[in-house]
C-alpha cells in the first residue's frame, strides 16, 4: 500500500474516471414508490401518519447504517447487508417482519439511473476517457446497472465485497487505480461523499463530490466539462 504521507507528482491531464454507484450514477429512488412496492407483496394497513414516518425513515435508512454499522461491515457480503437492514428497521417506526423483508426484497427495483447518468458517459467514452465504477456495496448492485443501461458505458467495476475492502480504505482505490492501469495522477474520482469517496485523494486522485440531490439529474455532465476543460489546460 502507498504511503499516505507521500509527496505526489503534479497532475496532469486526466486519463481515466473512477465513478461512485449509489447517489451518484444510481439515485435510490422515491421511498414512496418503495413502500408502494413492498406492500404490494406484503399488505398491511397504514394510515396517513404512519405511512408518513415510514417513508420519511426509509428515504434516509442508510444514513442511519453510519451509527448501526461505522465499519461498514454490510458491504463486505449480501448476508451482512440484509442483517443491517433489519437491524436498522427494527429500530425504526413499527414495521413486521414480513414487511420488512418485502421492502428489503424490493429495494433495487426503485433504484434507477439519473437521466444525465448515460449521456455523461457516452460523452467520456467519446473522448476516449475509460471509466471504473466504485462502490461500497453489500447487493448484487450489477443487476442495476444492467437494467438501468450503464454496464456497456464502463470498462471496469470493483466492487467492495469483490475486493474485501471499504472506501475509504486505500486498498479499494488501488484495486481501481490498477484496473484502469493508470496513475493516481491522471485519474478523477467523483462521488457523492466526502469521507468515503474522498479517501483516494490520500493517493493523489483529484476528486469531485455532487453531493446527493432530489431529482432525475444529478449535474453529471459537468464531469466531462471538466475532464475536457483539464485536459486543455495541460494540451
Amino acid at each position: 500500500m502507498s504511503d499516505a504521507t507521500e509527496a505526489w507528482p503534479l497532475p496532469g491531464p486526466i486519463r481515466g474516471v473512477i465513478f461512485d454507484i449509489h447517489s451518484t450514477l444510481i439515485d435510490q429512488g422515491d421511498a414512496d414508490e418503495w413502500l408502494d412496492t413492498a406492500l404490494a407483496t406484503a399488505p398491511h394497513d397504514l394510515d396517513d401518519d404512519q405511512r408518513l414516518e415510514l417513508v420519511s425513515f426509509l428515504d434516509r435508512i442508510w444514513e442511519g447504517a453510519r451509527v448501526k454499522d461505522p465499519s461498514s461491515s454490510r458491504d463486505l457480503s449480501f448476508v451482512d447487508h440484509h442483517r443491517v437492514f433489519h437491524e436498522l428497521i427494527e429500530a425504526g417506526p413499527a414495521v413486521d417482519r414480513s414487511l420488512a423483508d418485502a421492502l428489503y426484497e424490493s429495494m433495487l427495483s426503485t433504484w434507477h439511473a439519473y437521466d444525465d447518468t448515460v449521456p455523461m458517459l457516452a460523452e467520456l467514452r467519446a473522448m476516449g476517457i475509460p471509466v471504473c465504477l466504485l462502490s461500497n456495496a453489500g447487493v448484487p448492485i450489477r443487476t442495476v446497472l444492467d437494467r438501468e443501461g450503464v454496464t456497456p458505458w464502463v470498462e471496469h467495476t470493483v466492487l467492495s465485497y469483490e475486493v474485501g475492502a471499504v472506501k475509504p480504505d486505500l486498498r479499494i482505490f488501488e484495486a481501481a487505480l490498477a484496473a484502469l492501469g493508470l496513475p493516481a495522477e491522471e485519474v478523477l474520482m467523483v462521488g457523492d461523499n466526502a469521507n468515503d469517496d474522498g479517501g483516494g485523494t490520500r493517493l493523489g486522485i483529484r476528486t469531485l463530490i455532487l453531493p446527493r440531490t432530489a431529482g432525475h439529474t444529478h449535474g453529471l455532465l459537468a464531469v466531462p466539462a471538466l475532464v475536457a476543460g483539464i485536459n486543455r489546460e495541460f494540451g
